[in-house]
This record gives structure tokens, C-alpha cells and sequence, in this order.
């Protein structure tokens, strides 16, 4: 009780009749536990800035709430070094002041089709919270807890920066400085004429060598279309500066450790997202070098897809038959997909976004049942799960860049061809077929334009047909071994990448 008396007698020397009756109800007002030894401080305040918000009538009837304000502002300066001598031998009270402080914690909603703008920062798997290191406000009452986190970040900040995940030195540059000067003004121009693009030469004009085993997928980047990313079977992502003259590799993630499995740009800036066997997805800025995120699941993740609309949402799907909706900016899962299937195969998102389709390896009786399925986004049920009733695996799915309709590689060495509008119905009269899977997980993609599929093949061979046709254009002997995957070029009509189960990547012109 003498400290409430103390108190009295500064706000009544310093506030005097102004606002003395609000302060006797201010002080009166403060929770006092049995003991009398706490405060509730909050309480003071609040009541004080209450009490200063409205104006107060001088002698010479000028009404003013600043000076008021200004002598209330010293009197809890006054207060606040009181209390912190008088609880600065306190060890745990502070501490659960502040847990009892904290607000609860609230689900954030998910929005799909919304594009955050807010950056995500680089984080790494050692990287310690911020702190602030900041001067403290004078008379400002600063907890023990913050005292001792103050004093860890002054010593943290003698020992240097944070590390971040290992990942393999730079070995090139990601700038296009040195590229060709025609395909240059190609890049930069964005010309998109592929009136002629069924023309592509045979010739191998850029071979990229450096993995040691298969090559499983790869991709161009839209955003940065000099840029080439592929993953393999050797547990490395391989950056290609595809056009340098200089140094064509120009990084190597070496973040897996099993073998990587499918590979996603971002379609905005510099990121890569990776997935492999070793059961994780990872996120990389490819500018920087590092790893910012990490994704663990319980199962080998076989195939990754980012959202068309919103890079901040990926799908992955792995062995155990699960498909899973993440949330790169929290690093958490959104939704779940699960209907007791096989391995999933491939992901690919509907033009309309609210649905996606899903294959999977079943072995089971029910084969004709679960091979392809059409999902519902938001509602996370299955919208058709009978539209593929033959008894094969479709490794890979490919919606049509424009038209309502999507493709699914077969192990019957064709490739089917589906409305991607309710009831999603098999066209039986046509089909693309030449080429051979025989169990490999050989991928095919449309061009830009969506006039050509392009396929790889068991034999080596890349096949392109007419997708209004159906007919073989032509095919192209490039690898002794399975060619895996094809990517047409972003931007330039007469550009194709593909990679071999071997190991090797070629680029034609």
C-alpha cells in the first residue's frame, strides 16, 4: 500500500486539481492481488488515457487535453520505473504475464485463386527468429524475458550470419549476358510465331552434360525463358544456362538425398520447387543459391504442380497414394485428397482451376476405377473416378493449353485423349499412336500454341503429331536409350528440350 500512496502523491503534484478526481478513480481502479505486492498496469494506463482523451477546462477557460496528456505521460514514465525496481528480482511472473498477454491463434483461410503479394522471406533450416535491437523507449518497462532475448541477440550478432541449407557453390552465371545475340532479340522480343514450328531440325545444336544417371524431368522457366532446370536420378537439380558461351551449367542443388523426381518453376521470379523418394518437397531461389523451404510428407513424392493461378498453392502426390495442397508462405497443409489409390503418377490442374486430375498405378481389381480421376479443389471429393476404363497406367496427364480437353499417356503405347468437361468421356475414334512406352515414365507436352503434342519414346525417338489430326508429323532419332521427357520452349517456336534415361539433355533448334 505504500507504493499506492506514492503513486497518489505524484499525480496529485503533478496533474493537481486538473484531474484530480479521475485519478483518485484511476487509482482506486487498479487490480490488486491479496498479497498487494502486483499491479495490473494495463488497467492504469488504459484508465489514464481515458481520462486524457477528453478536453479539460483551464482557469482562463481555454479548453486543452495536451497538457494534461503530457503530465499523465510523465506520471507513467514515473510509474514504470517503479514497478521495474520493484519486480526486477521476479523470475517467472513476467514471463507468464506475457503468455496470458498473447492473443489466440486463428486459421488463416485459404484463398485459391487469390495471388498473394506479400514476398516470402529466405529462411533457412538454422536460421534463428528475429529479434529486436532496437533502444528501448525510455521509461519503458522491459520484462526479463526480453532483457535475456536482448542480451542473446547482441551475442549472436558477434558470431556472424545465419546458415542457411548447404547447396552446391555457383559454378556459372543465370544472367543472359552472353547469350547468342539472335536468340537474344528472340527472348527479349517475346516473339510467339510458331507458324513454322513444325520444321524442327534434326540437328542437336546444344548438348548439356553433367548428371550421372537418369534424367527424370524438365522445364523451362517462363519468367527467365534462358533458363533450363532438370532433375535426376543422382539426387541433383541442374540449372542450364542453356545459351552461354561461357559456362552452360550455372547451379547445382544437391538438396535431395534420394533421387529427385519431378521439378516445378514458379511463375513468378526465381523459384524452383523439387520433390523425390527421399519423402520432401523443397523450394529454392535459384538467384541466391539457397533452400527456403521444406515440405515433409510420409511417403515418396512423385510428382509436384503449382497452382496456375496463385504460386503460393502446390499439389504433390506420392507412393502412398495421397495428394496433398501446400501453402509455400506457411509451409503448412491445406487440403488433403485421399481415396485409398496406388502410387500417384501425375497432377495437372483443369484451365478453369477448380478441378484437377489425378493418375495413379493401381494393381488392384478395381484398375479401371481409380486410374484417372477428376477432383474437386475446394470440396476435396472426386467428381468422376470411371473415365479411363482400360486396364492401363497413364504415367502422365496433359490438359490442352486452350481447348476443353486433356491427354493421358498410356502403358498401351498410345496416348488417350478426354473431354475436361463433364462427364469427362474417352474419345474412342482417336488416339495418338506411333510411338512406345513400355513401362517407362515417358512424358509428352503440347506447345504453346497447342497445334503439336510432342512425346518422348522406348526407341529413343521424339514423336510429334497434329493435335487436330492426330498424325504422326514426324519423329526424330535423338538418344540410344528411352527418350523421357520433351519441353517446348516458352517463347520460341523452333526450340524443344528433351532428356534420356541415360543421362543426357538436348536442346534443338
Amino acid at each position: 500500500m505504500l507504493q499506492i500512496l506514492l503513486l497518489s502523491h505524484i499525480i496529485t503534484f503533478l496533474i493537481g486539481n486538473y484531474m484530480k478526481e479521475q485519478c483518485i478513480l484511476c487509482i482506486q481502479s487498479i487490480n490488486l492481488k491479496e498479497n498487494c505486492e502486483e499491479i495490473d498496469v494495463s488497467c492504469l494506463i488504459l484508465t489514464f488515457e481515458t481520462c486524457t482523451s477528453s478536453p479539460i477546462t483551464t482557469v482562463s477557460g481555454v479548453t486543452s487535453s495536451t497538457a494534461v496528456r503530457v503530465y499523465a505521460n510523465q506520471v507513467i514514465r514515473l510509474i514504470m520505473d517503479l514497478l521495474c525496481n520493484a519486480y526486477s528480482n521476479t523470475s517467472d511472473e513476467d514471463e507468464d504475464v506475457e503468455k496470458r498477454a498473447l492473443p489466440p491463434l486463428k486459421r488463416a483461410k485459404h484463398e485459391f485463386l487469390h495471388t498473394s503479394s506479400r514476398t516470402l522471406p529466405v529462411v533457412g533450416l538454422t536460421q534463428s527468429k528475429n529479434i529486436p535491437t532496437e533502444a528501448p523507449i525510455a521509461g519503458r518497462y522491459i520484462s526479463k524475458r526480453e532483457r535475456t532475448l536482448m542480451a542473446s541477440a547482441s551475442q549472436s550478432s558477434l558470431v556472424g550470419p545465419p546458415t542457411y541449407s548447404a547447396c552446391s557453390p555457383v559454378q556459372g552465371s543465370i544472367s543472359d549476358s552472353y547469350i547468342r545475340k539472335d536468340i537474344l532479340l528472340s527472348l527479349r522480343n517475346r516473339t510467339k510465331d510458331y507458324s513454322n514450328s513444325v520444321h524442327t531440325s534434326e540437328r542437336i545444336s546444344t548438348p548439356l552434360t553433367g548428371h550421372t544417371k537418369a534424367v527424370n524431368a524438365i522445364q523451362w522457366s517462363k519468367t527467365h525463358s534462358h533458363l533450363l532446370a532438370s532433375a535426376g536420378m543422382d539426387s541433383s537439380i541442374h540449372i542450364w544456362n542453356v545459351w552461354n558461351t561461357e559456362q552452360k551449367k550455372s547451379r547445382v542443388f544437391n538438396i535431395h538425398t534420394a533421387a529427385v523426381k519431378d521439378i516445378q518453376w514458379s511463375n513468378h521470379g526465381l523459384s524452383l520447387l523439387s520433390c523425390g523418394y527421399d519423402c520432401s518437397s523443397r523450394l529454392v531461389d535459384v538467384e541466391k543459391g539457397l533452400e527456403t523451404r521444406v515440405f515433409k510428407e510420409d511417403q515418396a513424392v512423385g510428382v509436384i504442380k503449382f497452382h496456375p493461378n496463385n504460386s503460393n498453392l502446390f499439389l504433390s502426390g506420392g507412393s502412398n497414394g495421397l495428394i496433398r495442397l501446400w501453402d509455400i508462405r506457411t509451409g503448412n497443409e491445406v487440403n488433403r485428397y485421399s481415396r485409398g489409390l496406388g502410387p500417384i503418377l501425375d497432377l495437372e490442374f483443369m484451365n478453369n482451376t477448380r478441378e484437377f486430375i489425378s493418375s495413379s498405378d493401381e494393381s488392384k481389381s478395381n484398375i479401371s476405377e481409380n486410374s484417372i480421376i477428376v477432383w474437386d479443389v475446394s470440396r476435396q471429393v472426386p467428381l468422376s473416378n470411371q473415365i479411363y476404363v482400360e486396364a492401363y497406367t497413364c504415367p502422365c496427364i496433359r490438359h490442352h493449353p486452350n481447348d476443353p480437353y486433356f491427354v493421358a499417356q498410356s502403358n498401351g503405347n498410345y496416348i488417350a485423349i478426354f473431354s475436361s468437361k463433364p462427364p469427362f468421356r474417352l474419345d474412342k475414334y482417336k488416339r495418338y499412336e506411333s510411338h512406345g512406352v513400355s513401362g517407362f515414365p515417358i512424358k509428352c507436352n503440347f506447345s504453346p500454341d497447342g497445334k503439336k503434342l510432342a512425346t518422348g519414346s522406348s526407341d529413343g525417338c521424339i514423336y510429334f503429331y497434329d493435335t487436330k489430326t492426330c498424325h504422326l508429323i514426324k519423329k526424330t532419332k535423338v538418344y540410344e536409350q528411352t527418350c523421357v521427357d520433351v519441353a517446348f520452349h516458352p517463347v520460341i517456336s523452333n526450340i524443344i528440350a528433351s532428356c534420356s534415361w541415360n543421362g543426357e539433355i538436348s536442346v534443338f533448334e
